[in-house]
């Protein structure tokens, strides 16, 4: 097996380690997917790999249910760098206006990877959120959304937002999304570090 070939297997494993180890929370395998400086991007949060771990474990305890589903990737390999794209969908389960809900983002991770000492590890993981709904766990709720604050959150990710929001996060109002000045920066800061430039 040759070398490229090696490292896009390592890569992909590496991201399918990533939602199985996180969503499982087996915390000392998801912490190995990251390398030292790594850092999280989220709606919610946004910060060290370290501190993000800290904080989903914080949201297990109080009851926090967010999931991550994979889809298909595509791997820019540059030496030791690599930008992967991964299909995903991240889903929460919450109380909407008392009617307990699941909103489905579905979207890319776009994550910065480096080998270092042989291993690669994840340097930057940034979501691209591009769209999103929210249903009721019974179909027969009457679920009443405030429509003036849902259309106060980005399209890509406004059911998601509220949700959030309403369950007390902070989030974040320029994450990209399918099209937009965001995104078309994210993708040139991901062609400079297959370069070989600093983040």
């Amino acid at each position: 097996m040759d070398q490229e070939l090696k490292d896009r297997l390592a890569i992909r494993d590496l991201v399918e380690n990533w939602a199985v180890w996180r969503d499982a929370g087996d915390w000392e395998r998801f912490a190995s997917v990251w390398h030292d400086d790594g850092v999280m991007m989220a709606t919610w949060f946004q910060g060290s790999a370290t501190d993000f771990i800290r904080v989903t474990q914080e949201g297990w305890k109080k009851g926090v249910s967010i999931l991550h589903f994979l889809g298909g990737s595509s791997i820019d390999l540059a030496g030791d760098r690599a930008i992967i794209q991964t299909k995903m969908t991240i889903s929460q389960r919450g109380d909407v206006q008392g009617v307990l809900c699941d909103v489905v983002c579905t979207g890319r991770f776009y994550d910065f990877l480096e080998k270092r000492n042989g291993r690669w590890g994840m340097v930057l993981r940034q979501p691209i959120y591009e769209k999103d709904r929210v249903d009721p766990l019974d179909p027969s709720a009457k679920l009443e959304i405030d429509a003036k604050a849902l259309a106060t959150f980005p399209y890509g990710y406004q059911h998601l937002a509220y949700i959030q929001t309403q369950i007390g996060y902070k989030v974040k109002m320029d994450m990209p999304q399918l099209t937009g000045a965001e995104v078309e920066a994210l993708y040139a800061r991901g062609k400079k570090w297959l370069e070989g430039g600093s983040l």
